[in-house]
């Protein structure tokens, strides 16, 4: 650890002199959440356009059962099925209704009425939910026309779901303790790998060369300031989540910070190793989203891990995001404990000795 003070108060004032630095360090992360935060995954009010070819009570009280749905919007009523399709295909519409001419009269006779429902595939996600609610609302609709039939009042079976941790469905209970990871992957990455190559293109790298000062001890004085800068910056988001978003943390909040002192690590260690190899900031950056789009797309925060292929799978576990968001959503959503986490947080030490270990490495490469 020699020099190790000197490094540490030469970075902090550095760093506390960086307005830009600290406005990105501080304002950004809080702007992606406030961003993030507010959009609700949950489709509703998707627009419709009916054709009602019958215009009678029972195609009426049919398209009101699409409304009370909550997931459709009627927009329009369209005159013939070239406008209906017209209308999806120009995007003012994204599901279609065709109610039949003899609609009515086969629901009165008891027969099987059919109805068309054109759906915009284009988006997955509101072609995939208006297609179950569709399908929900028809399928519940027969059940209860059966019933009427054969003078049933209950169903021979009936299921009675209990939804855990989020009873209401709130896409923000789901979303944030994610986020709160990717947020700080990305500003915590992108923050450390400025260290090294500030050095550079200010020139005073030669000075740190000529110093009595040992490579580790250059490491972890230019980690430590960024790692209080970044646990403020976690901080600011947990109060945002739990007071703007009431997301309730329903585990213990001083595991949480602690677990994430070691994300955060992890995180810094990665970004001295790539400004350790960089010359430029811009070279830095794009070194840097090199980690951040896998750690998006490849840790659980959009796709579960179990639909992903064997060999991404197995990518997955070397990043820490990975195992943070896990942690995060199990501490904040399920109140899981120590036990619950433990090999999560095994993996997520052994990726940050590794990667300050890499640091401390390629560092001595660059003094070298």
């Amino acid at each position: 650890m020699r020099g190790f003070h000197a490094v540490l108060r030469k970075e902090g004032v550095q760093m506390l002199r960086d307005s830009a630095t600290l406005r990105f360090a501080l304002f950004v992360p809080i702007f992606q959440l406030v961003l993030f935060g507010l959009i609700d995954t949950n489709v509703k009010h998707v627009p419709t356009v009916v054709f009602d070819q019958s215009r009678t009570a029972e195609s009426h009280e049919l398209i009101q059962g699409f409304v009370n749905t909550s997931y459709f919007d009627i927009k329009e009523y369209a005159p013939s099925r070239a406008q209906l399709h017209d209308e999806i295909v120009a995007g003012r519409a994204s599901v279609g209704i065709e109610i039949p001419v003899d609609f009515a009269r086969r629901r009165l006779a008891g027969e099987s009425a059919d109805l068309l429902v054109i759906i915009d595939g284009s988006d997955a996600t509101v072609s995939s939910q208006t297609l179950s609610a569709a399908n929900g609302l028809a399928l519940s609709r027969s059940v209860q026309q059966l019933l009427e039939r054969v003078g049933e009042e209950d169903l021979p079976l009936s299921v009675h779901p209990q939804l855990l941790f989020n009873p209401d469905s709130r896409s923000a209970n789901l979303l944030i303790p994610g986020l709160v990871a990717i947020l700080l992957t990305f500003s915590g990455t992108i923050l450390a790998a400025f260290a090294i190559v500030k050095e550079r293109e200010r020139g005073t790298l030669e000075q740190l060369m000529v110093t009595p000062v040992s490579p580790f001890s250059v490491v972890m004085g230019k980690l430590l300031p960024y790692l209080i800068l970044a646990f403020v910056q976690l901080i600011m988001i947990l109060v945002l989540m739990t007071t703007v978003f009431r997301v309730p943390i329903h585990g213990s909040v001083p595991l949480l910070l602690a677990l994430s002192l070691i994300y955060l690590f992890a995180l810094l260690s990665l970004g001295l190793l790539i400004s350790s190899r960089a010359q430029t900031q811009m070279e830095a950056i794009q070194r840097a989203q090199m980690f951040l789009l896998p750690s998006i797309m490849l840790s659980g925060y959009i796709f579960p891990l179990s639909s992903l292929p064997a060999p991404l799978r197995v990518l997955s576990q070397v990043l820490p995001a990975t195992h943070f968001i896990a942690i995060s959503r199990g501490i904040i959503i399920r109140g899981a404990t120590f036990q619950d986490l433990w090999h999560n947080v095994v993996a997520l030490v052994i990726i940050a000795v590794v990667l300050v270990a890499g640091s401390t490495r390629a560092f001595k490469k660059t003094i070298g």
